[in-house]
């Protein structure tokens, strides 16, 4: 295996265990309140990465046509393995250059459909709320978040 696949497997291994158990390098001291309204209160944050978030949001009117030209590539990617599965048959052996293209477009097709579908849909995308009576954009986060403060549950709206 090549050193930078290793490289990034290993990475997006560490990526997922960090997130999954909600590990941070610096310990934030979690916010104090009081018993009674345990049950009555989420965490929110401001959002941070405005210009994350302009650019998600500048791209989002577009993803209907993202899509389509995506599924297009993908008919395109179908019926290119099979061509060369056919040409293959035909010949009675197997021709591994025939399949060189296919697989770099396959490549390819991945590696943008996650680019795309990150930049799409950013983590905050999923985790925006507005605020009742209050200015400003905010995500849920958990009570020991820099910079998150404890707000009503009633006044969180997704």
């Amino acid at each position: 295996m090549k050193p930078t696949m290793l490289f990034a497997i290993i990475m997006l291994t560490v990526i997922v265990l960090i997130t999954s158990f909600d590990l941070q390098i610096a310990s934030v001291a979690p916010i104090d309140i009081p018993p009674e309204m345990s049950g009555n209160v989420l965490y929110v944050c401001p959002v941070d990465s405005p210009s994350w978030d302009a650019f998600a949001n500048a791209v989002r009117p577009f993803t209907k046509y993202i899509t389509i030209m995506f599924f297009f590539a993908m008919m395109v990617l179908l019926f290119h393995w099979g061509w060369a599965l056919y040409q293959n048959l035909l010949k009675d052996k197997l021709d591994e250059k025939s399949f060189k293209n296919a697989w770099t477009f396959t490549k390819f097709l991945f590696w943008a459909g996650v680019i795309v579908s990150i930049a799409i849909a950013t983590p905050n995308h999923f985790r925006r709320v507005h605020l009742t009576g209050a200015n400003g954009e905010y995500i849920l986060c958990e009570a020991n978040t820099p910079g998150a403060r404890a707000v009503r549950s009633d006044a969180v709206h997704r």
